[in-house]
């Protein structure tokens, strides 16, 4: 299984530039990597996860900050879209591909704001020396927290442990659209992250209660994207996530009851019905599997 620092060189945040993701993904609506929702809330599409931007007369809030590289892009194109100030940075988890501009976007801000147990998540993952190189959350919360923006509330909230161990839930109320981090591989294959807190079953639950707080009209913003059905949804992507991750646990259960090593569990290419999530991407169906295999034997 790749190391957190192995998925994200291969999502782009090495020097050397990934072949899996060397290009801006189709998915794109144009050049420059922006795409407008509504409510004045869009999202922003380049190196790493999927950054969401809110722009009012008020000022500008913006969810996740891919990397270095990419993080000027970004504020160049969100201050043409309003002339307010930056008004705060949320994290969505404590991955490179979401806080590695963080440092970019300091410059316009003090306020950045992320779950509790980002910050401790982010120096346990920092390169050997360079923990102190990061910008870190000025502001956490434990469960949830909300705060208006213009017309806009902004609310976030923690169902405990799934992707990582301190995944925030984006929610901006009265335009009914929700950024899920990296909740929503949408039809690819997810990171586990077991070092960083991962709990695929905690996530399952997770997906199934986002799911029944939304209706038929929310927007879903999702960390990462099969280029065929991109990194914006509604919340049926919700249960094709908990399909695939209770479809993996299921798959690794039987394997070990049957007595199959992790070497041979990984040899299978697809899961049944989930044969969209193999496509040319920095994670695969075996990466999963051990992933969760380390999970259910552990201790």
């Amino acid at each position: 299984m790749p190391s957190r620092r192995t998925f994200l060189r291969q999502c782009g945040l090495a020097l050397a530039a990934s072949p899996v993701l060397s290009s801006l993904p189709s998915w794109l609506s144009s050049a420059d990597g922006f795409e407008s929702l509504r409510g004045g809330i869009g999202t922003f599409t380049q190196r790493g996860g999927t950054i969401g931007w809110l722009a009012t007369d008020d000022g500008l809030a913006v969810v996740d900050t891919q990397s270095p590289n990419s993080a000027p892009d970004c504020w160049n194109g969100l201050s043409d879209r309003s002339q307010g100030p930056l008004s705060l940075v949320i994290n969505t988890h404590h991955h490179g591909d979401h806080v590695g501009g963080n440092g970019v976007f300091a410059q316009y801000t003090d306020r950045f704001v992320a779950h509790a147990n980002v910050p401790d998540l982010m120096r346990a993952s920092a390169d050997e020396g360079a923990a102190n190189d990061q910008t870190y959350p000025t502001e956490t919360f434990e469960e949830t927290w909300s705060e208006s923006l213009g017309d806009e509330t902004i609310s976030l909230h923690y169902r405990g442990p799934a992707h990582t161990g301190g995944d925030a839930i984006v929610v901006f109320e009265n335009a009914n659209i929700v950024h899920v981090g990296d909740l929503v591989f949408n039809r690819a294959y997810p990171f586990i992250d077991v070092d960083g807190g991962a709990d695929s079953r905690g996530w399952i639950e997770s997906l199934e209660t986002i799911h029944d707080t939304l209706d038929d009209d929310t927007i879903l913003i999702h960390g990462h994207g099969n280029p065929e059905f991109g990194v914006t949804g509604g919340r049926e992507d919700l249960l094709v996530m908990r399909d695939f991750l209770s479809a993996l646990n299921e798959y690794v259960t039987q394997q070990r009851q049957a007595g199959a090593s992790l070497d041979e569990m990984k040899q299978t290419e697809t899961l049944k019905g989930f044969e969209a999530f193999d496509f040319d991407w920095a994670l695969s169906l075996a990466d999963c599997i051990e992933a969760v295999h380390q999970e259910q034997t552990a201790g």
